[in-house]
């Protein structure tokens, strides 16, 4: 069982959204995430007392109340100076951003012209984005917590969650299967780094995060 709502109101950074890594001046590696789950954990965080700070991607329109913070990013570098100058002042991290894995190694600058078909493939090479998550559990304070996403399709969701848990060693995760992105239901897993579990099937958005802020109540 999960303890009651804690009367102490958590001061709480949520991310939400994509990230657009640059090509070039025009064309951006993104994904499809729009945001709507960090939203609705932000709306139910500041409904249920706690203080929030949003950090939302390019594309999300953060309709939250006025005393909701909110900061907007497009990179994965801009995510992290964000968290780097954010996190200090607050006591949990939900971190619910698709975050990209990989980036173009190279920005080329202005546009690049199309190529006639003749010339073959064109080739961009990749380098990955740094763990944010796996660096600010790193260097976080005793007193804070953290809650990561893992999107992954149903056969593998369990193990590989628990193997990010604990490879990232936060403190729980939300564990969902692929169709969730851009679905209206969520069916999540909330596993926790003390082992316990909760599967509450699926729930449209707007109960998910009543649901997740319990848990996260459940971590002080």
């Amino acid at each position: 069982m999960f303890p009651p709502q804690t009367p102490d109101p958590m001061r709480t950074l949520i991310t939400a959204g994509p990230t657009w890594e640059p090509i070039d001046a025009v064309r951006y590696i993104g994904n499809r995430s729009s945001g709507a789950t960090g939203l609705a954990i932000a709306r139910a965080a500041f409904d249920a007392g706690h203080e929030v700070t949003l950090l939302h991607g390019p594309g999300v329109r953060p309709d939250l109340p006025e005393r909701i913070r909110t900061q907007a990013f497009e990179t994965t570098a801009d995510l992290q100076s964000a968290l780097a100058t954010c996190f200090p002042e607050h006591d949990l991290l939900v971190m619910a951003a698709a975050v990209a894995d990989y980036r173009p190694a190279r920005v080329i600058d202005g546009k690049i012209a199309r190529r006639d078909r003749s010339e073959g493939a064109w080739t961009i090479d990749l380098e990955p984005t740094p763990d944010l998550v796996a660096a600010l559990a790193d260097a976080r304070r005793d007193d804070q917590r953290i809650v990561a996403f893992a999107l992954e399709s149903p056969a593998s969701l369990p193990h590989r969650a628990r193997s990010k848990l604990k490879r990232k060693k936060v403190d729980a995760i939300v564990a969902n299967p692929l169709a969730t992105m851009g679905a209206d239901r969520i069916t999540a897993i909330w596993i926790g780094a003390d082992g316990r579990t909760d599967e509450p099937g699926a729930l449209d958005k707007s109960a998910f995060g009543p649901w997740l802020v319990r848990r996260m109540e459940s971590l002080f």
